[in-house]
């Protein structure tokens, strides 16, 4: 009898050995639904009320964003990496830093709405829905890219996202002037649903936005449009605002400004090192002290609405996603040359590339 007890204590411990000890701790808390937690007050411009400086978050929506912000950071990192080993070429900028921006602002608006960007794109690409691997394998110019591995780091499309954009500024007068062409009507661009966000992180390439400006207020520069400065380091504080920003323009109050100060860990792009005119003790400061990802975390565990095994879990995850990624992005064939002059003209004409020598062309016959 004691033999067969000892028996099937035996295989009940073996059992419960053979689930990993994070999942068995994970599964043993007691977590908070939500918590209430403050949120820095924005700055604001011709607006009577800002956003609220109190906000609920859920498990579910922290847990979500913390994947989010994370998986962007490790993109972008491996980014980097893909860059130094020669497989990504030519113009790269990278928002590792500034993942509370592009994630709060996806958190929000509503799937349906319409975003255009600048050329520091990939953050915005991944939460507008385009997987790690499309873009990725973008960046390294593959035919499994999301633009076929003809856009690169600038040129990147998704629904209801029209990319990034090369050009200093131009996503303003293409966005503005897409929902004018929607609107048929000149008259009415006064009405129409637009929020200008500027991602200030202080530094215009390699120029601190203190001695470029003389005013550093970039959410007053509509002049006559209202506008809002926003901790863009804080995801909360940035879903808020958005939400705000928003709400007040489909309420045909107007356009809105929405500044978000925020702080980018990489130089302007890749061929920039941004340590000529940043100390590494800056950058070490804001990582310190005001990290997107780490502020979200601590908030989370302090409030019991995780646990720091369970963080560790999805960084294991996420570690595994982008290594796939990667590896499909370094293995996936480069698009076929005769595809080199597709959606350049309606009807796909000839196409000639000259090569290294000026006697030797290419020739698409599609």
């Amino acid at each position: 009898m004691k033999k067969m007890l000892a028996a099937a204590v035996s295989r009940v411990l073996s059992g419960v050995a053979q689930k990993p000890a994070s999942r068995v701790l994970v599964a043993s808390c007691n977590y908070s639904n939500d918590a209430t937690f403050e949120i820095k007050k924005c700055d604001l411009y011709r607006l009577e009320e800002g956003p609220p400086v109190t906000t609920v978050l859920t498990r579910e929506d922290g847990l979500k964003y913390y994947r989010m912000m994370q998986t962007i950071r490790r993109m972008e990192l491996k980014a980097d990496q893909l860059y130094k080993q020669k497989f990504i070429r030519g113009f790269c900028h990278l928002c590792d830093g500034q993942e509370a921006c592009c994630v709060g602002l996806e958190a929000g608006i509503n799937p349906t709405d319409h975003v255009i960007t600048s050329y520091r794109a990939h953050g915005l690409c991944y939460t507008r829905g385009l997987s790690v691997r499309a873009i990725l394998a973008e960046l390294t110019g593959r035919r499994g890219g999301c633009a076929k591995g003809k856009g690169g780091s600038m040129h990147m499309y998704a629904k209801n996202f029209y990319g990034g954009n090369d050009i200093v500024g131009a996503q303003g007068p293409l966005g503005a002037g897409g929902q004018i062409f929607e609107a048929y009507n000149m008259a009415a661009l006064w009405k129409l649903p637009c929020v200008f966000v500027c991602e200030n992180n202080l530094y215009g390439m390699g120029t601190s936005a203190e001695r470029a400006a003389a005013s550093t207020d970039y959410y007053k520069r509509g002049h006559f449009i209202p506008g809002l400065r926003v901790d863009g380091m804080d995801v909360l504080c940035v879903r808020e605002a958005t939400r705000f920003a928003a709400d007040y323009c489909r309420s045909e109050k107007g356009p809105i400004v929405m500044e978000l100060q925020t702080y980018r860990y990489h130089g302007h792009s890749m061929s920039d090192p941004g340590v000529s005119y940043c100390t590494r003790q800056e950058i070490q400061n804001v990582r310190s002290k005001s990290d997107p990802i780490m502020l979200l975390k601590d908030r989370m565990v302090n409030s019991k609405l995780a646990t720091v095994e369970e963080f560790k879990e999805i960084d294991v995850e996420v570690r595994k996603e982008i290594d796939d990624a990667a590896h499909f992005a370094t293995t996936d064939p480069e698009p076929p040359l005769e595809e080199l002059g597709h959606h350049i003209y309606c009807d796909n004409p000839p196409f000639e590339v000259r090569g290294a020598s000026q006697w030797i062309k290419f020739k698409s016959l599609s």
